[in-house]
């Protein structure tokens, strides 16, 4: 990675920054002010904190980033590297020489060797809801179940376990009903390493209702994720943000951007012209399909009928229920429900 695509100056906003950490693909940038001089970083988590504090995506960074960073002088000790990187937990570290000007970075494969530092672990079940018709992938869902559309040499819902996996995660639970003998059989005639149980849906229960279905064993804390989404994002961090705020439920959010290709016309009563917009721009917060949630939540899903994830979260709202909201960029969501969507982002997801 080169060092300009890592720095941004204060004045840039919020939305800027979010789609140059996507780019640069280090979750960081370097703050610097018109001389080049370090004056601060900013992660994808001071992001996310300005974002819950309502802040505007609009805003500059000013507000944002860490004034304070960690940083390297050129002709740094290795040993005093190796000390900051796990003193702080962190990825990567700029390098100033003695004027504070921004000379390089040094990342943790670089000090340590071999890949990225091992992530934290998180001793949780996650549920991934495997049991719908996927009517949206016909007629690519009519021979298979979505779970298991291919992703290169993988099917969706094994490439989901493997980003798991990655914070040590081998626990899972799959939701089953369409074609829930391909599914299993498909498991069962490959080496994952996982423990994979069935849950059997008899009649279609919609996005929530099977989870009345878990067993006694399913304590505490625990995921779910749709069998059709994959999201990049930080899932220990995420827990921690769960359990600090002590949700009954989280939802992660992505932040979009969407461009309306027309005018849009604003009308008074009776028909006249108010104002034309043209082609206005969005920026919204949706819903991934990825939530944290408490055992107890699962009291407040009706038995034996369809019951969606929207439905849960109405009747947690209802009883003053406390649910959070965690957001990631838009490029750490990918959601191939859909043809559009799958066709789009195929290529992105066999080349990660």
């Amino acid at each position: 990675m080169e060092l300009n695509k890592l720095i941004i100056t204060p004045d840039k906003t919020v939305k800027a920054a979010l789609k140059q950490i996507d780019k640069g693909g280090e979750g960081i940038l370097f703050v610097a002010d018109k001389e080049m001089r370090l004056i601060g970083v900013l992660t994808d988590g001071d992001i996310r904190r300005h974002i819950l504090k309502n802040g505007n995506l609009n805003d500059t960074i000013e507000g944002c980033f860490n004034k304070n960073p960690v940083y390297l002088k050129e002709g740094y000790d290795p040993g005093a590297a190796k000390k900051l990187l796990v003193k702080h937990q962190i990825d990567i570290i700029p390098v100033t020489d003695g004027g504070g000007g921004l000379t390089g970075f040094i990342t943790w494969p670089q000090v340590f060797g071999g890949g990225m530092k091992e992530k934290e672990k998180i001793d949780l079940p996650v549920v991934i809801m495997a049991g719908g018709r996927g009517t949206r992938l016909d007629p690519f869902t009519k021979i298979l179940p979505k779970p298991l559309i291919p992703i290169g040499e993988k099917p969706i819902v094994e490439l989901i376990m493997d980003k798991f996996n990655e914070y040590g995660v081998s626990d899972f639970y799959l939701t089953v009903n369409y074609k829930a003998e391909m599914i299993k059989s498909y498991f069962d005639n490959v080496e994952t390493g996982y423990k994979i149980r069935y849950i059997r849906e008899k009649d279609f229960l919609g996005t929530a209702g099977s989870l009345r279905l878990l067993p006694g064993g399913v304590g505490g804390t625990f995921i779910v994720s749709n069998c059709d989404i994959i999201v990049e994002a930080d899932y220990a961090d995420l827990v921690k943000f769960h359990k600090k705020g002590r949700h009954s439920l989280t939802i992660v959010g992505s932040i979009q951007h969407y461009k309306i290709p027309y005018g849009i016309i604003e009308y008074k009563e009776g028909g006249g012209l108010k104002a034309i917009n043209e082609k206005p721009e969005y920026d919204m917060l949706i819903n991934t399909g990825l939530y944290v949630l408490e055992k107890e939540a699962l009291e407040h899903i009706s038995k034996g009928k369809a019951f969606h994830m929207t439905d849960l979260i109405s009747a947690l709202l209802k009883k003053k229920k406390k649910i959070g909201v965690y957001p990631v960029s838009e490029k750490s969501y990918v959601d191939i429900g859909q043809w559009e969507e799958y066709k789009k982002n195929i290529d992105r997801l066999i080349t990660e």
